[in-house]
């Protein structure tokens, strides 16, 4: 996933933490909140509950994979974080596709047209 894509400052996380709107999957918890800019920016979490620091980064890099081919048909002006849950750990590339699309489409994020 592209930098430009990315929440990357801590008080941006909390931020959407705080305010934001939460969607939960036995994998992942999405919490959504309508941006500042014209962007789509993404942020990924993994606490300690998901495992040691090789499980979590392991986790981070799978739903980052995950999220750039979902990326061009999200809707602009949203900060999205992305909240890894302990199962993701067993789950395949796939499924966690299928589980951010519904997620994704949950949180009325995905947009009708091919928006940049």
């Amino acid at each position: 996933m592209n930098r430009n894509f990315r929440l990357t400052q801590s008080t941006d996380f909390k931020r959407v933490r705080r305010f934001g709107k939460s969607y939960a999957h036995p994998l992942v918890v999405l919490v959504v909140l309508a941006g500042a800019d014209e962007q789509k920016r993404i942020g990924v979490m993994a606490g300690r509950s998901v495992g040691n620091a090789v499980q979590r980064n392991r986790a981070k890099r799978m739903l980052r994979e995950a999220v750039r081919t979902i990326l061009p048909k999200l809707k602009l002006n949203w900060d999205v974080v992305l909240i890894a849950r302990y199962p993701i750990l067993n789950a395949k590339l796939s499924d966690l596709e299928d589980c951010l699309i519904q997620l994704f489409s949950k949180a009325n994020l995905i947009s009708d047209n091919n928006e940049r």
